[in-house]
């Protein structure tokens, strides 16, 4: 079926790649103002980020953050990028597609979110050794 919704949907990741890319390519441009540099590297390094923060494996909420978060971050960076980076960062990653560039993954993204759960999970672990060890 032409146009259906597997079709839409996958138009539409299509799309959220490109903007991805897009924002990839913004993240440096002279123009772009500091303030949506900051959003820029955090929506971008999350991205392509190849960990979640939040699993996928979590049932609804593991895909809370790829199918509602991502996306709207996505769309503010967009939305706040001046027009003519935002017209710049889209011909260049447009190229870089068209080239068969491969996508770029953000290690520190990585680390940040593998750093966050570590975090957490210390966080958990001490919180648990002083409840614990304090009915002992």
């Amino acid at each position: 079926m032409a146009g259906g919704p597997v079709d839409r949907l996958r138009a539409w990741a299509r799309r959220l790649r490109s903007d991805a890319m897009t924002l990839w390519f913004a993240r440096r441009h002279p123009d772009t103002p500091w303030w949506v540099q900051a959003l820029v590297l955090v929506v971008v390094a999350y991205a392509l980020s190849p960990i979640d923060l939040i699993p996928d494996a979590i049932p609804v909420l593991g895909l809370l953050d790829d199918a509602v978060l991502l996306p709207l971050l996505i769309w503010l960076a967009l939305r706040w990028l001046p027009p003519h980076v935002r017209a710049d960062a889209q011909a260049r990653a447009a190229r870089w597609t068209a080239e068969g560039g491969q996508r770029p993954r953000s290690r520190a993204g990585a680390c940040a979110i593998a750093a966050l759960w570590a975090l957490l999970l210390g966080g958990a672990a001490w919180w648990a050794w002083r409840a614990w060890g304090a009915a002992a």
